[in-house]
């Protein structure tokens, strides 16, 4: 584990559907592992067809070649409550900084470096706490029914993800984790991170998507050839690796909720984007721009009035209990302040 080139483990998930009672067994051991050394993993055969993730590619593509005045008819509701629609560069402002309601000042001192990059957020239409906000219909047509399949796809993946942990941490039920999450809860985002200048990423003019561990139970990300994903290397706190592109592979990381619920059995691991390990291209004004990045992170939650407290099969007298017990959504709500004002910033160029 100590060569970055192995640092993030490599999960073979065929097994889980077709395997034996101890092919299962061992596969779950194998990623809880990896989850518990690194709190990331790749995951290859995975569920999600290679034809879905080019589809939904080809829809993100589309959505952000729009031009902005389309975008902005789904615009990201104002501050941090309500997370879905269009959030435009320089409006979302990730952070590991936690901004109580009277730290106006830390909040702004955090949004001093902006983030370029933009999203699209996509719930479950049964939520009634996350109301989705679309665009008209004729705007992109097809792209909504799309979305709406591509979240269920991928959440029918991440419900047996959820199995294999709950019998890597040595829990007899493997739907105890099901019964907190009925879906929807969860987060679909497609993420673009257009060109920038590589002085200004290098200086830390601005940012992509600076440090940060996810907030919920577990994050299944895919992304594209470009690189400039980073996770922090297991044994070197404070020094990042790669997280190389591998086609078709879904990485998946583990979310602070699903820490504290394993008492740290598990690992929530800071993890960022900046520039990418590519070619960069070179202005006629001889600039060097990065390549446009595209991914696209699914967030898999508790449900809202879900109780995250510390399993049993996680504690004993050399590792007493960790957190006290936590609702999903004030979790969420804690952890969210800061990253959207309530005043929403103006539209930047980079």
């Amino acid at each position: 584990m100590d060569s970055e080139q192995d640092a993030i483990p490599v999960v073979d998930f065929s097994a889980w559907s077709n395997g034996s009672s101890d092919d299962k067994r061992h596969l779950a051991q194998k990623l809880t592992e990896a989850c518990r050394q690194v709190g990331f993993a790749y995951i290859i055969n995975h569920g999600v067809s290679s034809n879905a993730l080019d589809e939904a590619f080809s829809w993100s593509k589309k959505l952000f070649d729009l031009s902005e005045e389309k975008k902005m008819l789904a615009p990201h509701p104002p501050g941090p409550t309500v997370h879905r629609g269009y959030s435009w560069p320089g409006l979302e402002k990730v952070s590991q900084n936690i901004c109580k309601d009277d730290e106006e000042a830390k909040e702004a001192d955090n949004r001093k470096i902006a983030d370029v990059k933009e999203s699209y957020e996509i719930g479950s239409e049964e939520s009634k706490t996350q109301p989705n906000v679309w665009l008209p219909e004729q705007v992109l047509p097809g792209f909504r029914t799309f979305t709406m399949q591509f979240y269920w796809k991928c959440f029918e993946a991440a419900k047996e993800l959820l199995r294999a942990l709950a019998i890597g941490v040595g829990l007899e039920d493997e739907d105890f984790f099901l019964r907190f999450h009925s879906g929807e809860n969860n987060q679909l985002r497609l993420l673009h991170y257009p060109p920038v200048e590589t002085e200004k990423l290098s200086s830390n003019t601005v940012a992509r998507m600076p440090a940060h561990s996810d907030w919920g139970t577990i994050t299944m990300l895919f992304q594209d050839e470009c690189g400039g994903l980073q996770v922090e290397h297991p044994n070197r706190p404070g020094h990042f690796v790669d997280a190389t592109p591998m086609k078709n592979a879904m990485i998946m990381n583990i979310g602070d909720l699903l820490m504290r619920w394993s008492n740290d059995f598990l690992k929530s691991t800071l993890h960022r984007v900046t520039l990418p390990p590519v070619e960069d291209k070179q202005q006629g004004d001889g600039r060097l721009m990065t390549r446009a990045r595209y991914s696209i992170p699914y967030f898999v939650s508790p449900d809202p009035q879900a109780v995250i407290e510390c399993l049993a099969v996680c504690t004993d007298e050399a590792h007493p209990i960790k957190y006290e017990p936590v609702v999903q959504e004030d979790y969420r709500r804690m952890r969210g302040r800061g990253q959207y004002a309530e005043a929403p910033a103006a539209l930047m160029t980079v």
